[in-house]
């Protein structure tokens, strides 16, 4: 088995079996072909059953001189294990070379957010005058009420806005599935977008479902959403670096600030592990001392 040949049959699996998103399944490919490329040129090796662990060591040591962050060098590491797990699994190999494999320590970020101010004026700037305002209006709005990825919501369907039960239907990472409550604020929006301005377009075949689309009849791609965000903040002179990714965490850091349960904030964003969403659990001093204040019988 050559390295082409190993990684063909290792997206097949990560899209079939394990159910992957495309993005999830390029990023694997991606890095398993640097993996091949380093084999290759450097240790003069055909095939990745013929690695051992002082192969992969010299492999991780070699991307870390490259100067690749922590988080990159990772995630490097966790995809060469996913992608020798693979191997052991279809009996390609009888032991695993990544095993000791070590992972650098990467320090846990915390995401950068919006104030309730600040995502007033994002949305203030939108230009209503233009064709396009009351769709970003709509964009914006749902980014915050529902805290969906930007896949999520460009691949938002007509059909799974369940409006009169408050609810919208999400297709998250793997294909799975989520009901997500939406705010009235946002169903108001997507309301005067759906029936007063998308209306007016005339849609190509394949995406009369598609809620968002762009003057061509065509669904939104992921760059156009973050090019949105970024002009509105280039607009109110917003010094943050934000993205579409911003909305999602401000909108669970609110929820988990005003107390909510972790796990409804959880369900609500999709994650598979609570682990992933208790960094939202990152409250100011001031609120934690107040809450110590308030609720401790000896403050």
């Amino acid at each position: 088995m050559n390295w082409e040949e190993a990684i063909k049959e290792f997206e097949n699996y990560l899209k079939i079996e394990r159910g992957l998103s495309q993005n999830s399944v390029w990023a694997y490919v991606a890095d398993m072909d640097k993996l091949a490329i380093y084999a290759q040129l450097d240790l003069k090796i055909d095939s990745p059953l013929n690695l051992n662990s002082a192969h992969l060591d010299a492999f991780v040591q070699d991307i870390a001189q490259h100067h690749f962050k922590a988080s990159s060098q990772a995630r490097l590491v966790s995809g060469v294990r996913t992608f020798y797990k693979f191997l052991l699994l279809t009996d390609q190999l009888t032991s695993d070379p990544s095993e000791l494999l070590e992972s650098p320590k990467v320090g846990r970020k915390l995401p950068d957010t919006l104030s309730h101010n600040e995502i007033d004026a994002l949305i203030g700037a939108i230009d209503l005058s233009k064709p396009e305002g009351h769709r970003n209006k709509a964009i914006l709005e749902t980014l915050y009420a529902c805290g969906l990825r930007v896949t999520e919501l460009v691949e938002l369907k007509i059909s799974n806005l369940y409006f009169n039960d408050e609810f919208i239907k999400v297709v998250g990472k793997g294909s799975k599935e989520r009901l997500v409550p939406i705010g009235h604020s946002a169903m108001k929006y997507i309301n005067i977008y759906l029936h007063e301005y998308r209306t007016h377009i005339s849609i190509k075949k394949g995406f009369e479902d598609v809620v968002f689309l762009n003057r061509n009849g065509r669904a939104l791609t992921r760059v156009m959403i973050f090019t949105i965000i970024k002009d509105l903040a280039q607009k109110i002179g917003l010094q943050k670096t934000i993205s579409p990714h911003t909305f999602r965490h401000s909108f669970a850091t609110e929820l988990v600030q005003r107390g909510a349960d972790l796990r409804a904030v959880q369900e609500m964003l999709g994650h598979e592990s609570i682990t992933t969403t208790e960094i939202y659990t990152h409250l100011d001093r001031e609120y934690l001392r107040s809450t110590l204040l308030q609720f401790h019988p000896r403050p």
